[in-house]
């Protein structure tokens, strides 16, 4: 019976998770990216992009939310679900949700101007974010091993950042090139500092102690719904308001895009899929993989232009991440250990140290 409960097709739910995660992140940066490549006046709004995935995230919240609540309750109460939404510390959710839609509009600013493979790999920055704000905000303790792989990763995208001296077909200038480059850069890292405020802020409200704890889908409707304001605001109508009232809400949108769309709006899900089911180890190696796969899609896809240095950074950044996703050694299995070396030796009756045996303390 448990493995029925754990298992799909007879493949445990980690491993569907997994699979999941690295077919979302490597597509949706690939899609992404090849969305971006056009001719400039056929594109799309990236903030009705970001409005439109929203919604369908909220969308299917919803829909899992009602399912949960029939499952675990044999009906549906629509009070109940709007008591949950809306509790009194709902209003938490705003911080992370205005963030978290400022960074998806950077994302796109920075997949317009880097390849699809720089940008995998330079997002994953996040990871060091992340770290140093949990650090910051949460007082949270890393090991010795975590801040060395903190130190590679940011050695690894440094690397990864360099430019590759790539000849194009001379319709950009070297100029306007490295100014493209700089503005990509700069919108993934602000990208990346705003991912770890916000990640790490989500992670403080969801440990906070309280009576009665939201599910994950209550916590992912609503994030969407606060998202929905910053996102038409800030987007739909300061960034691109003039833009849409020209051309309209849907203009340049192909199956293409909406898969975009959707593939972003079944992110969030699929995180909260992957912190149920998966480990940080699985995570790291998820992680990993789309990294590879958007490296090799970029090569046969967009011809990008492979060197050693570019090599040696994403080599680092992989190591980087798989360090950074391994489990502490317990405290106190440090101290039994040394406890226990300490005690494999003693003193006989003329002074010298002779092996003795083990023993726990």
């Amino acid at each position: 019976m448990t493995a029925i409960s754990d298992a799909f097709l007879n493949i445990p739910y980690k491993y569907w998770s997994l699979v999941t995660l690295v077919i979302q992140n490597s597509t949706l940066v690939i899609v992404m990216r090849y969305t971006r490549i056009g001719p400039k006046e056929d594109w799309y709004s990236t903030a009705t992009a970001v409005f439109m995935a929203e919604l369908i995230k909220l969308v299917l919240s919803l829909w899992f939310a009602i399912r949960t609540q029939i499952a675990e309750k044999n009906k549906f109460n629509a009070y109940d679900l709007y008591s949950d939404v809306f509790a009194a510390d709902a209003w938490k959710l705003m911080i992370p949700a205005a963030l978290y839609t400022i960074q998806n509009n950077l994302q796109y600013i920075a997949v317009t101007f880097l390849d699809a493979a720089t940008f995998q790999v330079t997002y994953q920055l996040k990871i060091l974010t992340t770290a140093l704000f949990s650090v910051l905000m949460l007082k949270r303790t890393l090991s010795g091993m975590k801040w060395i792989s903190l130190v590679i990763l940011t050695i690894g995208v440094a690397l990864v950042s360099v430019p590759s001296g790539h000849k194009d077909d001379d319709k950009v200038s070297s100029k306007d090139k490295g100014l493209e480059q700089f503005v990509g850069l700069g919108a993934v890292s602000v990208a990346c500092v705003l991912s770890g405020i916000a990640g790490v802020y989500f992670e403080k409200v969801l440990k906070e102690k309280k009576d009665k704890k939201p599910s994950v889908w209550v916590r992912n409707i609503q994030l969407s719904f606060f998202s929905l304001f910053p996102a038409l605001v800030l987007g739909v109508w300061w960034k691109d308001g003039d833009l849409i009232s020209s051309r309209g809400f849907f203009f340049g949108y192909s199956p293409v895009v909406w898969s975009v769309i959707l593939c972003q709006a079944i992110g969030g899900l699929i995180v909260a899929m992957v912190v149920k089911y998966a480990d940080n180890i699985l995570k790291g190696f998820a992680t990993s993989i789309s990294i590879i796969l958007s490296f090799i899609a970029s090569v046969i896809l967009f011809a990008f232009p492979v060197t050693l240095v570019f090599l040696a950074g994403c080599v680092l950044v992989l190591v980087a991440t798989y360090m950074y996703s391994q489990p502490d050694v317990p405290k106190d299995y440090v101290s039994l250990a040394g406890q226990l070396q300490m005690d494999t030796f003693k003193e006989d009756e003329s002074g010298e140290r002779v092996k003795a045996e083990m023993r726990p303390v």
